[in-house]
């Protein structure tokens, strides 16, 4: 087989779910005339979605296997100066992994939406939101050029925007997917200075061309500054992708997002944006290379994001919430690989979490959906004889979770921890410290929400009435009686999680020997061995899944998560009364963590309303007392005084003009005659 892809046929992978997107999204709703319905709408988009799967599986069949790739020009916009502006693609093995699990989860997406918004009054323009959702993605992690980078990372949060505020008539879903557009445009705005740095000092937006400068970039300073340009470079990057993947602090986001729709929480939150900054961390490994001192940033936040989002998800009631958290302890992880220069493994931990995380919150969907649309897991319990298949599904996906040997994982999860381990760089320590301590953490907040859903008590009878409140979903189906016993989900709900239930047990197995140790990203990530031996050394202790799984279960992280599972059993099935009076021991923490750590309060009250002062206080006296009063309406003031005061001077009389000559000329002859003395 060639060794090059085809670009007509690597074009056909985002443009499916476009058409897709368009066809539904404008024939079958109102903007269009509603020419086509339900039916027709989830045909085209699934289809298209299919179409780029199929497509996106047979090109990383060619790169795996065939060693194809491809990198080329599609369309070229225009040519400023040497700067060219155009779209093109690069797929290698790191771009053709991530089509395959961008499409795959987004078909089992499309598949469950059937089910989960069979009712709702939006059921087309979700449709065409989702599949046009996938086709910015698409785009971003297909780019070979920074400007469409920019493209599809813009394009993915306008999307997000749309979908996390897709129920426009709930006030909590608005104000959500503002924020996440606001803490965006943070992160945002330090990733496009990143790429103008890169364009004033390499002058060139491809990516091949700005590689092969780096070292060149890496011997020059900041203008002005002592600070090497590189690092800013690098750290200018990396704020991008903790606002698009939520890294402290700039995850305030993310779990406020949970008022979308529930399918659009696994498709945002599980493989698709969220991994969009993970994605291009490592697309970047040659510039990060370069720059310990940022790595070692990325490792600190890294860490603390996977450590204390976790915590958070301890307390937390809402079923998606603890998912969502679960979502944020995660991405610290793989940003915790990325600093410790174990790109391939944080790309790993990317594929592998997508699938679990996927899974989870579709299971979780399924929960709500089987519930009634009660989504507080403290009023379920004993849900698993009413929804087999949804119980089994979430207990694998738990499982893969909190890194069980053999599921898909742990293989990515104590990869992590090892390379972390085996990391030099400042800040290693207590990023250990961190991703061991969350190793129990997670264990122990999955399996609290496992056993309070599936197992136990009934309590889906007992709902109180003041329970219910705008966190909760719309209810489609308008159930009426909150009370009914749960039931399982319809087909179109259970295949997808049936489906990602394979992978999630499966992947990490299959796939850890040629991703971490074999030759599937040697041209697309760059790790400087000298400089950070991690993966070397890891390749030298490893012997094979079956051997690593079997060693894991002597190590001390399968004890921590062994811990963890046993403490939530204990608290939430044998001493259920316990958890109760440790919250009251502990009430001060608990509201630290009920609040958040109080990043709400601190970015509402002392960052939005200090902007709001200092952009009322630019308005008055600025704007108004400067510019209008001072400037404008002050100089027009001095110009009507100066005017009034030589008015007076022309008054019109003979006389007065006679006198003024004569005044003049004896001014002018007392002046010359001074002179001449």
């Amino acid at each position: 087989m060639s060794q090059t892809l085809n670009a007509s046929t690597l074009l056909v992978v985002p443009l499916a779910p476009l058409v897709g997107s368009a066809l539904a999204g404008i024939l079958g709703t109102t903007f269009g005339g509603n020419w086509i319905g339900r039916r027709l709408s989830h045909t085209f988009t699934i289809l298209g979605v299919f179409i780029a799967m199929v497509v996106s599986a047979m090109t990383l069949k060619s790169v795996a296997l065939d060693g194809a790739r491809f990198n080329a020009t599609i369309y070229e916009w225009m040519v400023v100066g040497g700067l060219k502006m155009e779209i093109g693609f690069l797929v290698d093995g790191l771009t053709a992994m991530m089509m395959v699990v961008v499409t795959f989860v987004s078909l089992m997406v499309h598949i469950y939406t059937i089910g989960y918004m069979e009712e709702d009054d939006g059921y087309n323009r979700f449709f065409a939101y989702i599949s046009l959702f996938t086709f910015s993605m698409l785009m971003l992690v297909m780019s070979n050029n920074f400007l469409q980078l920019f493209f599809g990372w813009e394009a993915v949060g306008l999307v997000s925007y749309l979908l996390i505020g897709f129920w426009f008539n709930k006030p909590s879903a608005i104000f959500a997917n503002m924020k996440a557009f606001l803490v965006n445009r943070v992160g945002d705005f330090g990733f496009i200075l990143g790429i103008g740095l890169i364009v004033a000092f390499a002058g060139t937006l491809s990516y091949v061309e700005a590689f092969a400068k780096a070292d060149e970039l890496a011997k020059l300073t900041f203008p002005g500054t002592s600070w090497m340009l590189i690092t800013v470079i690098c750290i200018c990057l990396f704020v991008g992708a903790m606002g698009k993947s939520a890294q402290f602090p700039l995850h305030v986001w993310l779990p406020d997002s949970m008022e979308g729709p529930t399918p659009i929480s696994a498709l945002i939150h599980a493989a698709t944006m969220v991994t969009a900054g993970i994605f291009m961390v490592a697309r970047m490994s040659p510039l990060f290379e370069l720059s310990d001192t940022a790595l070692s940033v990325i490792l600190v936040i890294g860490a603390i994001t996977a450590l204390f989002m976790g915590f958070l998800g301890i307390i937390q009631n809402d079923i998606k919430r603890v998912v969502a958290y679960s979502t944020l302890s995660q991405l610290g992880y793989m940003t915790v690989a990325l600093g410790a220069s174990a790109y391939s493994v944080a790309v790993f931990h990317l594929m592998t979490h997508a699938f679990f995380k996927a899974l989870l919150f579709l299971a979780a969907g399924s929960v709500i959906i089987g519930m009634h649309h009660n989504q507080d897991i403290r009023w379920m319990g004993g849900v698993r004889k009413y929804m087999p298949v949804t119980w089994i599904t979430s207990l694998l996906g738990s499982l893969a979770l909190i890194g069980t040997p053999l599921f898909a994982g742990f293989y990515s999860k104590d990869s992590i921890i090892e390379a972390v381990h085996l990391s030099k760089l400042p800040g290693a320590g207590f990023a250990y410290f961190a991703v061991m301590a969350g190793v129990f953490v997670t264990a122990f907040y999955s399996f609290r929400m496992y056993f309070l859903v599936f197992h136990g008590k009934e309590r889906f009878d007992q709902i109180p009435a003041h329970e219910h409140d705008a966190s909760e979903e719309p209810d489609p189906h308008h159930h009426q009686d909150e009370h009914h016993a749960p039931h399982e989900s319809p087909w179109v709900v259970t295949v997808p999680l049936v489906a990602l239930a394979i992978p999630s047990v499966l992947a990490g197995y299959l796939f850890i020997g040629p991703m971490l140790y074999g030759d599937f990203f040697k041209d697309a990530i760059l790790v400087n061995l000298e400089k950070h031996p991690a993966l070397e050394e890891m390749a030298k202790e490893f012997h094979g899944p079956l051997a690593m799984a079997l060693h894991g279960l002597t190590s001390p992280v399968f004890w921590l998560a062994a811990a963890g599972v046993a403490l939530a059993y204990y608290l939430y099935m044998v001493n259920t009364a316990l958890p109760a009076r440790i919250q009251t021991m502990v009430s001060p923490l608990y509201r630290l963590l009920d609040n958040k750590y109080y990043m709400d309060w601190f970015n509402e009250n002392v960052l939005a309303r200090g902007a709001r002062g200092l952009g009322i206080g630019l308005w008055k006296g600025g704007d108004q007392a400067v510019i209008d009063g001072a400037m404008v309406n002050g100089s027009a003031h001095v110009v009507g005084w100066f005017a009034g005061v030589t008015r007076r001077l022309q008054s019109g009389y003979i006389y007065h003009y006679a006198l003024a000559m004569i005044v003049g000329v004896f001014v002018l002859m007392t002046w010359f005659v001074w002179l001449g003395h």
